[in-house]
């Protein structure tokens, strides 16, 4: 395991653009090796911001759309089309925009009934496609919580040991939410966390430098085994803003 690399860009304009780069490299890199790539797609304003500039014609043009598999790192239990489903907010930012086959999009079925037959669907999808690997790339955010993908603090979701995706009902929210485990997401080969604003600050700094305490601060749960770890900050978030 190595130490994880972070960099802090001027805004979140910035640190998009730099996630960018990063997503054209990287799907060039594991395209040239093994004919496909595979992400993980996050949700929040930061991603989204990144998905714009993905669908811009200088990236769309550069990326090799039908040899990119995409996958999702959470959902919320709401139907695709719902103003709060991940999914939707990469479909009209991303997916819809760039030359990528439909099956290609491998998205969590927030809207069927039961949750758990939701994530042990989305598993066992998962399953097939990596058996005991992982995905090219995991993009996540952070909350101002330390939580990440759907991995809440004081959450059943942070102790599991096997799942590759798992229904966690989360008591703050009174709601359930589908989520990618910790075990899944550190197999993987790139996780680049995308954080900006101010009101991380605080919890970004007790993830990167506090005591380990992953029940506070889930964050502190992803650590992938052999891949790289990234944080791309915006000076908000890295607290640098009074220096």
């Amino acid at each position: 395991m190595t130490s994880p690399e972070i960099k802090v860009a001027p805004d979140p304009a910035a640190v998009a653009q730099e996630a960018a780069q990063r997503f054209l490299e990287l799907s060039e890199a594991a395209i040239e090796t093994a004919g496909r790539f595979s992400v993980a797609l996050s949700g929040g304003s930061t991603p989204k911001a990144l998905y714009q500039i993905l669908a811009s014609p200088q990236y769309q043009s550069q990326i090799d759309w039908p040899n990119v598999d995409v996958f999702f790192g959470d959902e919320r239990c709401v139907p695709p089309d719902h103003a709060e489903s991940n999914y939707r907010m990469a479909k009209e930012a991303l997916l819809s925009k760039v030359p990528l086959p439909g099956d290609n999009v491998y998205r969590m079925r927030g809207e069927l009934p039961d949750p758990n037959e939701a994530a042990k669907e989305y598993g066992e999808t998962l399953k097939e496609k990596f058996g005991d690997g992982g995905l090219d790339l995991v993009l996540l955010g952070m909350g101002p919580d330390g939580h990440t993908a759907s991995l809440f603090p004081e959450t059943k979701a942070l102790d599991e040991p096997k799942h590759r995706c798992v229904a966690n009902f989360v008591a703050k929210l009174e709601a359930w939410r589908l989520t990618m485990t910790a075990p899944f997401i550190n197999r993987a080969r790139n996780v680049i966390f995308l954080v900006t604003g101010a009101e991380k600050a605080a919890s970004l700094a007790q993830v990167l430098e506090g005591p380990r305490e992953p029940h506070r601060f889930p964050a502190q749960l992803i650590l992938p085994a052999e891949g790289k770890l990234t944080w791309l900050l915006d000076i908000a978030a890295a607290a640098m803003g009074n220096e």
